[in-house]
């Protein structure tokens, strides 16, 4: 299973879980499919931003398929 921290790795309409900015505390994740990738690099250690199709953006933190 992929962890979300490159870029390549991320495609938009992946399923992925994400962990929004309210949720970084609790580390709670969030399911969704991949409408944008919003990190610019091809590597960031707390994982690639996305903004998901409800519009939701997060970090990925994990990789469905």
């Amino acid at each position: 299973m992929m962890n979300g921290q490159n870029r390549s790795d991320v495609k938009v309409g992946s399923t992925v879980k994400i962990v929004l900015k309210a949720d970084q505390r609790t580390g709670k994740l969030t399911d969704g499919i991949v409408a944008r990738l919003l990190t610019k690099s091809s590597y960031h250690p707390h994982g690639i931003k996305v903004m998901l199709e409800d519009g939701q953006v997060g970090r990925v933190q994990e990789i469905v398929e």
